[in-house]
């Protein structure tokens, strides 16, 4: 009996591990959950005489098996021999929120050797104590069960009433707000970069998905995905599909349409359909890969032999320096690979883009003839607004109609195609309705808007020689109608204008025939 006794003491265990949980990092920055378990841990500790070797603490949700702080726990008590190390947790729903989690880690716990404790419960390997903490399993799972309901219930009514409720996306922050609690307010300066790469796209500025991926990547502040100061191409078609970018809510999954939201748009909703639109329909070719920011003339000069597309390089000399060139690089071709230094084809394209400045009175004409439209679109407005009431009238006027078309049909098929047809008319009269408000006083003056493509129309080639690598690659698509043939012989072909230069010129000839006098008849 003696014996028996020593042995019984010697065997008890001595040390301890305490392990902690709370649901997510928030309640570690904003709560005190973790402390407060562990203080808990520790007087029982002292009361049980265990000396506590070791905290293991993590924050994710309590029906997941798998925790990285869990998986050390167990892997320290592999390093220790069966029965020596005690495990203490402040309550059965820290152990685990889940009935087949909790078996699981038990069972597991079990193998690694380590003795689970807890001041709020007696665990036991009898029948009965095996009921009561499988009961008390089943209720923790109940909870996390009800609280995700509740939580999930609150945010759907949030979201009904215009609310966004999810995580906020780049260029918005969640502010607290007196009247609305948590806003969705702009982040700047990521809002005017998602801003001008939105409207660019949707106005066809830039051509593709891949060169907005570009366009973002080029901004220092945008965030990026990859170590090379490079994004992920599903972030980029994540942006331009969120209709909160537009100061609208909705997620069909919870069953809730489009509606309008409390929040700030960053673009317009007619912008938004225009990006929609341009996503659906048949993509343009993609844009090269291969222009950097050393050659943005490659992709756009051509080989005036083969009327291909002429690539470019740095080259090493022999003494180690590096020079630019532009190349033709297509077979056949009577000057592959016969080089042309960049300061050739870079300077003399420079020279044709300075003869596109028209002079300052017809610059002049021009900028009157700008401001006599404006004013023309401004008198149009209310008349515009007249237009777009008849229209709204006539959607709820099919609206009607469609639903009465439903309450007459029992097929679940047509119901389905009218329901759609409904959705289809309530989008359709959303953008309608956002017209309808920004038919009043434009948001920016005249000058406002018109100075930048006067200061295009202006000077280009200042423009390219001051503009970033966007700006240059901008005023080459917009200064001409297409690609420029260079001879490697006599330099470029006949370069054509874009439309708006070619009128310029076109209206400045017809100007110069005009003669001083007028067109009256002079009297002798």
């Amino acid at each position: 009996m003696n014996a028996q006794n020593q042995q019984s003491i010697v065997t008890k265990p001595t040390k301890a591990v305490i392990y902690t949980r709370v649901s997510g990092a928030k309640q570690v920055r904003e709560g005190d959950g973790l402390a407060s378990q562990e203080n808990r841990c520790r007087e029982y500790a002292t009361y049980k005489d265990y000396d506590v070797v070791e905290v293991f603490s993590d924050d994710m949700s309590g029906k997941f098996e798998r925790r990285p702080a869990m998986d050390r726990m167990l892997a320290f008590l592999r390093l220790h021999p069966r029965n020596s190390i005690v495990v203490i947790i402040d309550d059965i729903s820290r152990f685990a929120r889940n009935v087949q989690a909790h078996i699981k880690l038990r069972e597991t716990l079990a193998e690694a050797g380590g003795i689970l404790e807890s001041p709020s419960i007696e665990f036991g390997e009898d029948s009965d104590s095996r009921l009561v903490e499988h009961m008390l399993a089943s209720v923790a799972q109940h909870q996390r069960e009800k609280n995700a309901e509740q939580t999930s219930n609150r945010m759907k009514g949030r979201m009904m009433n215009g609310y966004a409720v999810f995580a906020a996306p780049i260029g918005y922050k969640y502010k607290k707000t007196g009247a609305h609690g948590k806003l969705l307010t702009r982040d700047e300066p990521l809002a005017s970069i998602i801003q001008e790469g939105l409207e660019g796209y949707a106005s066809g500025r830039i051509a593709s998905q891949a060169e907005l991926k570009r366009f973002f990547e080029s901004q220092a502040l945008f965030p990026k995905d990859l170590p090379n100061g490079q994004i992920r191409q599903q972030k980029v078609s994540d942006i331009i599909s969120r209709v909160v970018y537009a100061g609208y809510v909705e997620h069909l999954p919870w069953g809730i349409t489009r509606r309008k939201g409390h929040h700030e748009p960053i673009i317009s909703l007619s912008t938004y359909e225009a990006i929609q639109q341009r996503k659906a329909a048949r993509p343009l070719a993609p844009a090269r890969k291969d222009i950097n920011r050393d050659f943005p003339l490659r992709g756009f000069v051509t080989c005036a032999c083969c009327d291909k597309p002429m690539t470019a390089a740095w080259a090493k000399s022999r003494t180690g320096k590096r020079h630019p060139y532009y190349f033709c690089q297509t077979r056949g071709c009577d000057y592959r690979r016969k080089s042309i230094r960049r300061a050739d084809i870079e300077g003399r394209f420079e020279d044709i883009l300075k003869t596109l400045q028209p002079s300052q009175n017809l610059f002049e004409i021009v900028k009157a003839m700008l401001k006599q439209a404006w004013e023309m679109r401004l008198d149009q407005q209310g008349q515009q607004k007249a237009v777009i009431a008849k229209q709204i009238k006539a959607i709820d006027k099919d609206v009607s109609k469609t639903l009465d078309k439903i309450m007459g049909s029992s097929n679940k098929t047509v119901i389905a195609a009218f329901e759609k047809r409904i959705e289809e008319l309530e989008r359709q009269k959303t953008v309608l309705m956002e017209k309808a408000t920004q038919s009043g006083k434009p948001k920016k003056s005249f000058a406002e808007i018109i100075e930048p493509p006067l200061s295009f129309l202006a000077n280009p080639w200042n423009l390219y020689q001051n503009g970033s690598f966007a700006m240059k690659r901008l005023v080459v698509k917009l200064a001409f109608s297409g690609p420029l043939a260079y001879d490697h012989k006599s330099g470029y072909r006949t370069a054509q204008p874009s439309g708006i230069f070619s009128f310029l010129s076109d209206f400045h000839l017809k100007s110069e025939m005009v003669p001083p006098h007028g067109l009256e008849p002079r009297t002798y």
